[in-house]
């Protein structure tokens, strides 16, 4: 096959890109971690130096860190002063853990995935499974940053309230259980903001459990919020009003067994809401950034997570409504919604 110059070029320049890319995340986090972005924005315009000082992080170290920030767009740097700064959008970003496009959050759970990659490449290559539990702690950890700020966004003032009567329900006293809580970031969110109801977590890794428990203590929601190790299909309780299921469904080897779980616990009124990534019926509509991101994350984690349990369906982050909703339909639920889509996720609402 003869190779046209130009599409070469295209693809090297691709390549560099991504290469690019791929070393700029190390150094976000460390730009995180070393309080590197909080020191130049609070600082405004800086040089190196002055960076290095407000840090307390080596000048020749810093100065390299910022010529790669500016290289990537994340800071900004003006050649006629020498100094560099960051702009009120980049420092929202950069430095607001609370904001919703935080952006180091993300990394941590890259970095997770290339300290796992020979394990994770010598379990696809047996054709088994690799589990959540199995992943390093930066996973854990990145999630928690990754998917809160976007729950503090929107998990109150939107994706709550868009559920049939469920938002009256949660300021008279529900019964919540929250499944597939991880580190407890929704559990609290909506501890906090519905005083009157009771909300339990589950998950089925103890650590993530251990570190939920410190968050409540911390977020002082112990009188109304509980956490406890177990799994979809067989955590404890009747008669809840609400059960959530937030971006876990499809990490799940038995979804339909989720399901039928949740029915079996689910008041006679009750609601399942379930948040899953956003996504388009096929491959080809989901050809775009999103989709690049959420397939990769999937092949990495959602889908080796899902062949690590039984029944294996690897329904995979990518997974489209109608994939979904043969999940709903199977598992007994009849009247299913979607209320609200968003770029980057898409919320449904699932009833008896």
């Amino acid at each position: 096959m003869a190779v046209n110059e130009q599409k070469l070029h295209e693809l090297a320049a691709k390549f560099l890109s991504d290469l690019g890319a791929a070393f700029t995340g190390p150094s976000i986090l460390i730009g995180e971690q070393l309080g590197l972005y909080k020191a130049l924005a609070a600082a405004g315009p800086s040089t190196p130096e002055e960076v290095a000082k407000r840090s307390g992080v080596k000048e020749r170290y810093v100065r390299e860190w910022l010529a790669g920030q500016a290289a990537s767009g994340y800071v900004n740097y003006d050649a006629s002063s020498r100094r560099y700064s960051m702009s009120p959008e980049q420092a929202f970003a950069m430095t607001n853990e609370d904001s919703p496009v935080y952006i180091p959050g993300a990394f941590y759970s890259v970095a997770s995935v290339y300290k796992d990659q020979r394990k994770i490449a010598e379990a696809i290559k047996a054709g088994n499974g690799f589990g959540w539990h199995e992943h390093h702690n930066d996973l854990f950890l990145g999630t928690r940053k990754f998917f809160r700020p976007s729950y503090l966004a929107n998990l109150v003032g939107s994706w709550l309230p868009s559920l049939d009567g469920v938002v009256a329900k949660l300021e008279r006293g529900a019964r919540v259980a929250d499944v597939g809580c991880g580190l407890g970031s929704s559990t609290i969110i909506m501890a906090k903001a519905f005083p009157k109801s009771q909300f339990i977590g589950f998950d089925y890794h103890t650590e993530s459990i251990e570190w939920a428990r410190n968050e409540a203590v911390t977020a002082n929601v112990t009188d109304n919020t509980d956490f406890e190790v177990a799994t979809a299909k067989a955590y404890r309780g009747k008669d809840y009003d609400l059960v959530t299921f937030f971006d876990c469904l499809h990490d799940m080897g038995d979804p339909v067994g989720a399901g039928r779980h949740v029915r079996e616990t689910l008041a006679a009124d009750g609601t399942w809401m379930v948040v899953e990534p956003f996504a388009k019926e096929t491959v080809d509509q989901n050809l775009t950034p999103v989709g690049r991101t959420f397939y990769n994350a999937s092949f990495l984690v959602c889908v080796p997570a899902s062949l690590s349990q039984e029944v294996q369906l690897g329904l995979g982050a990518q997974a489209g409504d109608s994939q979904l909703n043969e999940v709903f339909r199977s598992a007994g639920f009849s009247r299913v919604r979607k209320p609200v889509e968003t770029p980057f996720n898409r919320v449904f609402e699932a009833r008896p």
